[in-house]
């Protein structure tokens, strides 16, 4: 399936579509949250060519000790284009304004994609509704989306039944491991926690995945999915 996906106005004057044509590899990669380290070290890994794309979920920032040099290597690379995340719409929204915010970084979150689709697939930051089209959604919704028809971390999460026809691949909802569905790909694998940054490659359909990393922000177990 090729089909381009349609979102509702509000959405649609935030989506980017790209041609896979275009790129030799397609990665997608977890939320940073501020780890320009491990950004580092994972990117290492992957081994880029100068004709990769590399898509982020966002949450690119906060909570991590190094948002402003997350911002700079994501901005700065042509390869690279993130969605925008919920952390990233606070601050656009003017509900966070952190202490490390620079000029010019409030209009960059708010020239974010909040949707990104290629071939068969769509990378958002929380998920769709499987009960409602993808013109039923908001921007707010797509950024935000977990358990519509349940409660929190406490699910049942939207992507363990949704089936298509897109596959999507977000963030979000934090994991001990990256999920893998047929339609939904789960990457917030909780690096700043502790955990992993995760990146998935679209072309050999694998997981690349850094060890475990420093916490920078504690987390309760309850708020951190372990997939079954």
């Amino acid at each position: 399936m090729n089909t381009v996906p349609k979102f509702s106005d509000g959405v649609e004057s935030h989506h980017k579509r790209f041609d896979v044509d275009e790129y030799s590899d397609i990665y997608v990669v977890g939320d940073v949250h501020g780890s320009r380290a491990t950004l580092e070290t994972l990117l290492s890994d992957l081994g880029l060519n100068d004709d990769d794309l590399v898509i982020f979920v966002g949450d690119l920032v906060r909570k991590g000790p190094d948002s402003p040099g997350v911002i700079d290597l994501v901005r700065e690379d042509s390869r690279f284009i993130s969605v925008r995340g919920n952390n990233e719409q606070k601050i656009v929204r003017g509900r966070k304004d952190p202490e490390w915010l620079r000029e010019g970084d409030r209009a960059y979150f708010d020239s974010l994609p909040v949707v990104i689709s290629f071939a068969d697939a769509l990378v958002v930051h929380g998920g769709v509704d499987p009960k409602r089209t993808l013109k039923n959604h908001s921007v707010e919704e797509l950024l935000t989306m977990r358990a519509p028809h349940g409660d929190g971390y406490n699910g049942p999460f939207w992507y363990e039944s949704y089936d298509g026809p897109y596959r999507v691949f977000f963030g979000h909802t934090v994991h001990n491991r990256p999920v893998e569905r047929e339609f939904a790909v789960g990457l917030d694998t909780g690096c700043v926690y502790g955990g992993m940054l995760t990146a998935y490659n679209y072309r050999y359909d694998e997981f690349i995945t850094t060890d475990q990393t420093t916490t920078h922000q504690e987390r309760d177990d309850s708020k951190v999915v372990h997939p079954a």
